[in-house]
């Protein structure tokens, strides 16, 4: 079932879900499940599987030649999708991001996700690897997530790569991310709004936004999206803090701010279990909040770890 139709059949009840990542090259599918078990008592209708481009560095060898060596792969989404699938009957929602991946890997994906019987995908741009200053995407490939829509969008409509005929649409729901705080690399707010609307209006069901910790922020975000005319389901993403380092990797990868309150209460902890019973605690006021004011969904990003989530879960629903 297609995301919007689960907030629909859900008549203003706030649905629960997560974000998994896949694991890391030699770990087994069980660590997905070890990550997906302890959350499933809550009822999730649907699954975020991240999509993680490898990153490389450039080995010398003997002869002086520079050979590129993978330092990082996380494999397997397409495959998580289709465990989840068939062990919870959970739909999942995969991520379909431009960089690392030319237009016929993305097509192959799209492809092989439609034969699983897949119907959501998540359409990102996606980041910079660490080798890289800034997003550089793959030369045949697409430079921006309106542009990879564009292709989810003609496969819908059953218009292949190189085919002169059209072929079996595919059906999926696609879902884009928001940003209460602006884009980093956007001039304005209302520039990326601009780019936003333009998701939508080529055929965005809904969005998710990058997390935050200031609830204000996500409602002025979707005051905003309404009065430009985004009329869609914006599901708020939230992200539980749990160690002292999160203070400064937050804002500076995420770039997103800090409530003054929420740092006075970490800047008292001695201990990351401190931390993170802060951390739990301001999840579950947001959480409450945003349920009480009508969020569709509360999407909660766990970096593969549930233990904290289920915290918050339980207070909840």
């Amino acid at each position: 079932m297609k995301v919007v139709d689960h907030i629909r059949e859900a008549n203003g009840k706030t649905l629960f879900s997560f974000e998994i990542l896949p694991p890391v090259k030699g770990e087994s599918v069980q660590n997905i499940f070890d990550a997906i078990d302890p959350l499933m008592e809550f009822k999730p209708p649907f699954i975020d599987v991240t999509y993680h481009r490898e990153e490389y560095m450039y080995k010398k060898r003997e002869n002086g030649l520079l050979e590129r060596v993978t330092t990082r792969k996380r494999p397997g989404t397409v495959g998580i999708c289709a465990a989840i699938l068939n062990k919870y009957g959970v739909d999942p929602v995969p991520h379909i991001i431009c960089g690392g991946f030319n237009k016929e890997e993305t097509e192959n994906a799209l492809i092989d996700l439609d034969f699983l019987g897949v119907e959501n995908v998540l359409v990102l741009r996606g980041d910079a690897i660490k080798s890289e200053g800034r997003f550089e995407p793959d030369p045949e490939g697409h430079s921006y997530a309106s542009e990879l829509m564009d292709q989810v969008l003609e496969l819908n409509q059953g218009i292949y790569l190189h085919d002169e005929v059209t072929r079996n649409p595919t059906n999926f729901s696609i879902g884009v991310a928001g940003y209460p705080e602006k884009h980093f690399e956007a001039p304005s707010l209302k520039s990326d709004m601009k780019y936003l609307k333009l998701k939508v209006d080529k055929g965005a069901e809904y969005i998710v936004t990058q997390m935050f910790f200031d609830n204000d922020k996500y409602f002025e975000f979707v005051g905003k999206c309404r009065a430009n005319g985004i009329n869609v389901p914006i599901i708020p993403g939230l992200k539980p803090i749990t160690t002292l380092k999160h203070m400064s990797l937050l804002p500076s990868i995420f770039h997103v701010d800090l409530p003054d309150a929420l740092v006075d209460e970490l800047e008292k902890c001695k201990s990351n279990a401190e931390v993170r019973e802060v951390g739990i605690e301001w999840c579950i006021h947001q959480s409450k909040d945003l349920m009480e004011r009508g969020a569709p969904v509360l999407h909660y990003y766990t970096m593969s770890k549930s233990k904290v989530v289920k915290r918050i879960a339980e207070a909840l629903f």
